[in-house]
């Protein structure tokens, strides 16, 4: 019954690992951008959302951009495009 027991436990334990590193991008839980997450090309403004930065703990550094329709791709952060987004950006706001 212990032998059963230890391998119930086990055969758990490693279902749900499994399901913490295989979690998709869409997950509310992802915090950080795998090399095939990245899109190159630039997103109108309009179609951004939302966005903000992964975590410090993640090996690549990246920008989480939510679009309007609720999907989220990874940005580099020091893509020009993307930085003159966020100086337009910037400067509507101290507009306000």
């Amino acid at each position: 019954m212990k032998l059963f027991s230890s391998a119930l436990v086990s055969l758990l334990l490693a279902a749900l690992w499994a399901e913490t590193q295989g979690r998709s991008f869409r997950s509310p839980y992802t915090t950080c951008c795998y090399p095939e997450m990245f899109i190159q090309d630039a997103i109108p403004a309009f179609f951004i959302k939302s966005y903000r930065q992964t975590l410090p703990n993640c090996t690549r550094k990246a920008v989480l951009v939510e679009l309007q329709r609720g999907k989220k791709v990874c940005v580099d952060p020091k893509a020009a495009w993307f930085q003159k987004y966020l100086q337009r950006k910037n400067q509507t706001s101290s507009r306000l």
